[in-house]
């Protein structure tokens, strides 16, 4: 079978042991009935809750260690396109099977879902998961039309503040969601020259990777003087898989709130 980057990866029989990179991944799987199988987890995987006490810590997402990974002889590592970089893709050839995804929108989600349906033999499980968020997703595309577009924008970083921009599932969410992402030209995650802008009517200061707080509004607030500025989970703007089922009700309740 192909990954999501369109590579040939060679599956002889169901991976037993498997290493999740991407701490939505380990989540998904977890959903998909595998938690015996899941032997390694990045120290941001967090879901479940009792992961990072009963599975091996292999480091982080964009930083891992080697030989904890060898050590556990996995049958399968899970990447990502943009969590992981290339150089822990090849690394990882070495060790095992290696699955990479890459999700820029919500079919992209069910694609990957349907692909690990196959992957562990879990077709039904995956299945249910995907008929979920399409349900979820056709019920909030009910809800939204019509409401009004705004212009938002959604802070992931500080020293330097950066947004989500062009060509990332943040911003393909945001748009769903009918807000209009005024930095979505200037890159993937840009950096921003602070200055007065009064074009914008909602700022999202997402719980990650830079965890905002309450503080950081009223820093924020003095650039964005006409905006509404509100923290927000990030987990609902940038988890895939069956993180997904929640989002709709999430964003809906964003919207009522406003």
């Amino acid at each position: 079978m192909k990954d999501q980057l369109n590579r040939d990866i060679q599956i002889t029989e169901i991976p037993k042991r498997i290493v999740s990179l991407v701490p939505s991944q380990t989540e998904l799987l977890y959903d998909l009935g595998l938690e015996t199988s899941i032997v390694g987890i990045t120290k941001f995987c967090v879901h479940p809750n009792h992961f990072l006490k009963s599975k091996t810590v292999v480091g982080g997402t964009k930083q891992i260690k080697l030989e904890k990974i060898k050590a556990l002889q996995p049958d399968i590592i899970l990447r990502n396109k943009e969590e992981n970089t290339e150089e822990i893709v090849r690394a990882c050839e070495n060790i095992s099977v290696v699955h990479v995804s890459d999700i820029r929108t919500i079919q992209d989600c069910i694609d990957m879902i349907y692909q690990y349906g196959e992957i562990f033999e879990k077709q039904e499980d995956a299945s249910k998961i995907s008929e979920a968020i399409q349900i979820n997703l056709n019920a909030f595309n009910l809800f939204i039309t019509g409401k009004p577009v705004m212009n938002v924008a959604y802070f992931i970083w500080k020293n330097p503040w950066m947004v989500a921009g062009k060509n990332t599932f943040i911003n393909y969410l945001l748009e769903l969601n009918r807000y209009k992402n005024p930095y979505k030209n200037l890159g993937r995650y840009p950096e921003l020259n602070m200055k007065l802008d009064d074009s914008i009517d909602l700022v999202l200061l997402s719980s990650e990777p830079y965890p905002f707080k309450e503080n950081h509004i009223e820093e924020l607030q003095k650039y964005y003087t006409k905006a509404h500025i509100q923290l927000v989970d990030g987990e609902m703007f940038s988890w895939y898989g069956s993180r997904l089922i929640q989002a709709f009700s999430y964003f809906k309740s964003l919207r009522l709130n406003l």
